[in-house]
């Protein structure tokens, strides 16, 4: 799945997204980077809102799962079980979310389990940046479904 295409998925089917004006700028099976502008994600203190901050690293990082999972031509629904965000500093400008596996050695694991048991977790984290300089960080644990596929 390419860039133009994960924005067009993620715009049809997460309408926030479209709201928040994300666009995609990589979308790869190692990482994907969401970016965003400060106007539609600002807040009373004109800085990036931090539910803004919240969607868009757990956007980038269910993204990279979907990017991964369709590669594998795996059809599964991906949910967020849990998160974890730290607001390092105060965005106030254009922004981006780079999303990784935490631990990429889970992985195989994570589809031997959902070819398995129809059902796997994995840990995915994401960092928020701000003119080149980390400004937060996220830890989620996704939660694959079905898993029909090759």
């Amino acid at each position: 799945m390419d860039e133009r295409s994960l924005q067009q998925y993620l715009h049809a089917h997460i309408p926030l997204s479209a709201a928040m004006q994300v666009g995609v700028r990589r979308a790869s099976v190692d990482e994907v980077v969401l970016a965003a502008p400060l106007a539609p994600n600002i807040n009373h203190r004109e800085t990036l809102f931090g539910g803004s901050a919240s969607a868009i690293a757990i956007l980038a990082a269910w993204s990279l799962l979907h990017v991964r999972l369709r590669r594998e031509g795996i059809d599964a629904r991906l949910v967020i079980q849990s998160n974890t965000m730290h607001y390092d500093l105060p965005i106030a400008g254009d922004f981006s979310a780079r999303s990784f596996i935490a631990t990429p050695d889970a992985w195989p694991q994570f589809l031997r389990m959902l070819a398995r048991k129809g059902r796997a977790r994995i840990a995915v984290a994401a960092v928020l940046e701000y003119r080149g300089v980390q400004a937060g960080r996220l830890h989620g644990e996704f939660v694959a479904l079905g898993g029909s596929g090759r």
